[in-house]
């Protein structure tokens, strides 16, 4: 029982250690792109904490089977490296009890791995999805930026705000250009169209129930220009409206990844089967890159506990690149549905279980018979 303790928990820290480290580092990208977004006006500032929260369980789904596939590799080869191993080996215990050790952990992890694709991440995504959609029917001018000429939702006037004070609420020194919704043609043939010019003091944004959006300005001068005229009608105003969003919540198509799994399951078509199949493959990768890591741990104490790092990666990177590369070709329909990403699990569970079996009397006599049938 130690020792089923101790290997868990060297087993643990290291995963934990590997998946916060990674983490991290894709957490700190995605950051940096939505901060960007958010800078470029193409999302209200106050929602990068929430669209970033929105992203971690799609990311952790990902990073959690290499984290655990690296976490045993390097938890196991630091113990042979250490000859800690020949002393288990001493005490009677075998690779094959660490395999079985390693598995029940994974099992957990591959549990929570499930939890992660098949439900909380499509939740995550739709989430994603209905907060772009409220904050873009919600936007106005909250999504402008002061110093800056920007277009209103509706595209019916430029809007330059020299400062905003309250959060958004009030704007400070407010320019509006709205121009006639003609072609140039239309607007050549036009006598009555105007464009006008519009500058006030002060400006607030007003929403209706509808979804219509307007930003009504106090204290400030128009100035309207006939289209075929030089004429200049300049008039002072104590209230202005204008109106800067004509719906309501557009609701986008949404992609797959953000369909919940029940709906996956009963959907009839090539792309929703390959996108369950990848949702169901990334918890089922976990106990069949254990059974890899485990054989591949092992180290002589003289090599260092790096020694197996480099071929694992590669081994790892060509079963998730299969996985990727299957799941586009069965959501095109080149791949039969029945075999969908199965074979490329099972080949991997092949190659596992022949690491495993390999210090085994049973691996070394079927290694024999492989090596002697080649030969003949």
């Amino acid at each position: 029982m130690l020792i089923f303790r101790y290997l868990t928990a060297e087993v643990f820290k290291s995963q934990m250690a590997v998946f916060f480290t990674l983490m991290t580092i894709f957490v700190s990208e995605k950051f940096v792109r939505i901060l960007s977004s958010a800078s470029e006006g193409g999302i209200p500032g106050k929602l990068v904490m929430s669209f970033l929260a929105l992203k971690l369980p799609q990311l952790a789904s990902l990073i959690l089977p290499l984290s655990v596939f690296l976490g045993i590799i390097l938890a196991y080869s630091r113990i042979y490296a250490d000859s800690e191993m020949t002393v288990f080996r001493a005490c009677g215990v075998s690779e094959w009890y660490v395999t079985r050790v390693t598995l029940v952990s994974s099992f957990v992890m591959a549990i929570f791995a499930g939890v992660l694709t098949l439900y909380l991440a499509p939740w995550a995504s739709e989430q994603e999805y209905q907060l772009k959609e409220k904050a873009e029917a919600d936007a106005g001018l909250s999504s402008l930026r002061a110093g800056r000429f920007q277009q209103t939702e509706n595209g019916k006037a430029v809007v330059f705000i020299h400062d905003i004070n309250q959060g958004g609420a009030e704007l400070k020194r407010v320019f509006v250009a709205q121009l006639p919704e003609l072609s140039q043609e239309q607007v050549l043939k036009s006598e009555n169209k105007k464009s006008q010019i519009v500058y006030a003091q002060k400006g607030t944004v007003v929403e209706n129930i509808s979804g219509e959006q307007k930003l009504i300005l106090t204290d400030g001068k128009r100035y309207e220009v006939q289209n075929k005229s030089k004429e200049l009608t300049y008039t002072e105003f104590d209230g202005y409206e204008v109106q800067i969003q004509e719906q309501a919540i557009e609701h986008k198509r949404r992609k797959l990844k953000a369909v919940s799994s029940h709906e996956l399951a009963v959907m009839d078509n090539n792309e929703s089967r390959a996108e369950f199949q990848w949702r169901i493959a990334i918890p089922l990768s976990i106990p069949i890159l254990t059974l890899l890591a485990v054989p591949l741990s092992v180290v002589n104490p003289r090599q260092g506990k790096f020694a197996k790092l480099v071929p694992a990666l590669g081994l790892y990177l060509g079963y998730f690149i299969l996985l990727n590369a299957a799941k586009f070709a069965l959501a095109d329909g080149k791949i039969p549905q029945s075999l969908g990403l199965w074979w490329i699990h099972l080949s991997a569970l092949f190659i596992g279980t022949l690491f495993i079996l390999k210090g085994r009397p049973i691996g070394s006599y079927v290694s024999a018979k492989l090596f002697k049938r080649q030969r003949n």
